[in-house]
């Protein structure tokens, strides 16, 4: 059972609002149906620059909520209609893609623990189909609402589905050292921390660092890799940098 992110400035143009990179959604959908036979796979997508720039708009992010309920519906729309893009070029490949909406599934408590209730998923799976979820804006215990990253939902789905495997796909090959070579393997947030930095565009979710460290809290190993390693990657290898 796979766990597949796609990066939101993979899909998108994240320095333009609400701009879709059709050619690399393409290449994504086309690598995920090339490679689907029995394997089930549940797929996250990112905000780009759909999400991420509504969000900062209305200073949502994953720690500081807002109660405006028209805010919400702006950064949640706008998360839709990404969806919808990623679910229609899936659709066209034969892919059974459906949508999930965390907003309508998930909530933080007054902690900020992460709430994600996979009953729905697990039935889907067992049906044949591959839920695609996004980030999103949810329910949060005493804040109102606040932002849930793909990064995040990756990470949950992955402990509660208990994935066999875990792929991040980045515009970057892997993480990078100071050379910009790709590291080959992490093991330790404390390794990395010091070339870690945030993404260059718009994003209310913490860039790469973030990645790393909730990548490394999970048991099973996740690779993070480009564009161009995501065939290889779906095709059983371990292309870009092994989060062990």
């Amino acid at each position: 059972m796979i766990v597949l992110k796609l990066g939101g400035s993979v899909i998108t143009d994240k320095e333009r609002p609400e701009t879709l990179d059709g050619g690399s959604l393409e290449q994504a959908t086309d690598a995920v149906a090339n490679a689907l036979a029995d394997e089930k796979l549940v797929v996250v997508h990112g905000g780009g620059s759909f999400g991420h720039h509504n969000a900062s708009e209305h200073g949502v992010s994953t720690t500081e909520g807002t109660h405006d309920a028209a805010a919400l519906l702006e950064i949640h729309g706008a998360m839709k209609t990404l969806n919808q893009f990623v679910l229609s070029r899936l659709l066209e490949r034969d892919v059974e893609a459906v949508p999930v909406h965390p907003f309508s599934t998930a909530h933080r408590d007054a902690d900020g623990t992460l709430e994600l209730p996979t009953g729905q998923l697990e039935t889907m799976l067992e049906e044949g189909f591959v839920p695609v979820l996004h980030g999103d804006v949810i329910a949060h215990a005493g804040a109102g609402a606040t932002i849930v990253s793909g990064d995040e939902l990756v990470a949950e789905l992955a402990r509660r589905l208990e994935a066999d495997r875990i792929g991040l796909c980045s515009t970057v090959p892997g993480v990078l050292d100071a050379d910009d070579a790709v590291i080959d393997r992490i093991r330790a947030y404390e390794d990395v921390a010091s070339v870690l930095g945030a993404s260059d565009a718009t994003d209310v979710t913490g860039g790469m660092a973030a990645k790393v460290r909730a990548l490394l809290a999970l048991e099973a190993e996740a690779s993070i890799f480009g564009l161009e390693g995501l065939a290889s990657f779906l095709d059983g290898e371990n292309p870009g940098t092994t989060i062990e």
